[in-house]
């Protein structure tokens, strides 16, 4: 099929681009891509990994969107960095929720981010999100709760970061419910506070666990009766990690992180692990120079997976169904910056990432596994789109897809 044919075109095209990066010849690779595409189709030699493929599209014209999660009734939830969550039922009916958060902060990477529904959600439609609050001056990354219930549902602050920054970025954000009905939340560095990654007094640069009344767990490493700002580390030394999924099947804890200018990572959650930012770390700082003499410390964790150049990796999720049969036991990884899909096979030492679905080429926001098994992707920016892949199947067999 052409999507086959894509994909290998999408990977010699990288292969130019990372040759161009290091000064080399062009000519043969231009050479190769010339006669790929002048050649016949093989429409008996699908794509690696993923078959042929359908795609199709579930929602459009989105706002900044941050997150989708699935309704177990039917139906998709999207935040919209604005403040608004963007619902489709089951009957495909589109309703615009704006809620009511206090002192949101809606600026360059700040706002309304991840999303995250209670276990009694069809009964109750409660919701948890993780949002910037404050202004430019002071902000801070928090987590919320409320009903989606009545036209412009308030949300009730649960959880607040004790340490404030005057930058729009570097938020991290992703929320993870625990078996025990606690909280993991990625915050990120603050981008001109990395060195705060490495201080037990700070809450940037962590993965932070709490309970849902906002008081820290008491297993948590560092815990401590008085509450201080450390007994609600889990892990510390990352700079914005915006991916984490929990293996339901082995517990392992999965986290991606951007670097700088390369070192984007995966990691392997441990509680009380030290992940190096910045005082190890692969990549380079934006303007070219060292950041730091090390990329391995003893005492610090290593990456699972590096990559450099950067692929602004963004979310992450399991995949662990049988529509996708080879792509069973695999972490699926969304990125901004290469507009791409990976799959990393979590059997796999030492881990290597592999593109997926390379008709994509948009920047992706969001990845999650869907209740039928297809695997579902949310772009960027301000006109966005959720998009839907599943198996090509035989010619007669209806595919079965919410539009």
């Amino acid at each position: 099929m052409l999507s086959c044919t894509l994909q290998v075109v999408d990977s010699l095209i990288g292969m130019i681009k990372a040759l161009q990066r290091q000064g080399k010849r062009l000519a043969g690779a231009m050479l190769a891509v010339q006669i790929l595409l002048l050649s016949p189709v093989n429409a008996d030699v699908p794509p690696p990994l993923t078959g042929n493929f359908h795609q199709t599209q579930v929602a459009g014209y989105l706002s900044h969107p941050w997150a989708v999660v699935e309704n177990p009734l039917g139906g998709w939830l999207i935040t919209e960095r604005n403040g608004t969550i963007v619902e489709y039922t089951h009957a495909g009916e589109r309703l615009e929720i704006p809620l009511i958060i206090d002192g949101l902060y809606v600026d360059g990477q700040g706002g309304l981010l991840d999303i995250v529904l209670s276990d009694d959600f069809i009964e109750s439609r409660r919701v948890y999100l993780s949002y910037a609050i404050g202004t430019a001056q002071s902000n801070y990354l928090a987590m919320g709760t409320t009903v989606l219930i009545g036209d412009s549902p308030q949300v009730q602050t649960l959880f607040k970061v004790t340490t404030s920054k005057d930058t729009p970025v570097h938020f991290g954000g992703r929320l993870l419910k625990m078996p025990d009905g606690s909280w993991l939340l990625t915050s990120g560095d603050g981008f001109d506070y990395r060195e705060q990654a490495q201080r037990k007094n700070s809450h940037l640069g962590k993965v932070l666990r709490f309970n849902t009344d906002g008081t820290p767990h008491s297993e948590n490493p560092f815990y401590t009766p008085e509450h201080t700002p450390e007994s609600y580390i889990y892990t510390l030394g990352h700079r914005n990690p915006q991916g984490m999924v929990r293996d339901s099947v082995t517990g392992n804890i999965w986290l991606n992180e951007h670097g700088p200018a390369g070192g984007d990572e995966i990691n392997l959650l441990r509680a009380g692990n030290n992940y190096g930012w910045p005082v190890v770390t692969l990549g380079e700082d934006y303007s070219g120079a060292q950041i730091t003499p090390f990329d391995h410390y003893p005492g610090m964790t290593d990456p699972k997976v590096n990559w450099t150049p950067s692929i602004a990796p963004s979310s992450m999720a399991i995949y662990q169904e049988e529509v996708f049969t080879t792509l069973n036991n695999h972490l699926l990884v969304s990125s901004l910056k290469d507009r791409a899909l990976y799959a990393v096979a979590l059997d796999q030492n030492p881990m290597s990432a592999v593109q997926i679905f390379a008709t994509i080429n948009e920047r992706l926001r969001d990845v999650i596994v869907g209740r039928d098994g297809a695997i579902y992707l949310l772009t960027d920016g301000e006109r966005a789109r959720l998009m839907r892949f599943s198996p090509l199947r035989d010619e007669g067999v209806p595919e079965h897809s919410l539009r």
